[in-house]
């Protein structure tokens, strides 16, 4: 049976890298707001957009960060992965940045979504508790292969680091 997750990425310049993922069909994720839905979310302020990502994280399991170039420490992604936290939902990072677009352009590595959130229990950051994975190939075709074989364990494992922090 496929997971539910919720995934969180940088819209603008990782979502045809972030489809490809999400096409793997190994899990089931949310879908994203179309463009005249988002505008009417973000027309609502910061309690709107707290409001939607809260009703998309009902029922998922497993919140997948799909950390492009630019991903780290932007307000929605960083409020995503503490509310993903919180609510007992596992915590996974997932680099992209070498996954072509639709310009068939690879892009540079950012830096770690987690290593921006504190674990307030421990002091850490979520960096040291969480995983995060780069898959080991430059070659698009192979980085999609790597991705497929594993992200149902990583998923897994996410979940399973959570319970026990």
């Amino acid at each position: 049976m496929a997971r539910k997750v919720f995934f969180s990425f940088h819209y603008q310049p990782d979502n045809w890298r972030v489809s490809q993922v999400r096409n793997i069909g190994v899990i089931e994720g949310n879908q994203p707001a179309k463009d005249n839905d988002w505008e009417t979310i973000v027309g609502g302020g910061d309690t709107q957009i707290k409001k939607w990502i809260s009703d998309q994280m009902v029922g998922r399991t497993c919140t997948v960060i799909l950390a492009g170039k630019d991903t780290a420490n932007r307000k929605w992604i960083n409020h995503e992965i503490v509310e993903s936290w919180e609510k007992g939902k596992g915590v996974v990072v997932i680099y992209i940045h070498n996954l072509k677009n639709s310009q068939g352009e690879q892009s540079d590595k950012g830096r770690n979504p987690l290593e921006y959130i504190k674990h307030v229990p421990t002091g850490k950051k979520l960096s040291e508790i969480a995983k995060a994975y780069d898959p080991p190939y430059s070659t698009s075709k192979f980085v999609y292969e790597y991705i497929e074989d594993n992200i149902d364990s990583w998923i897994e494992e996410a979940i399973k680091i959570r319970k026990e922090n």
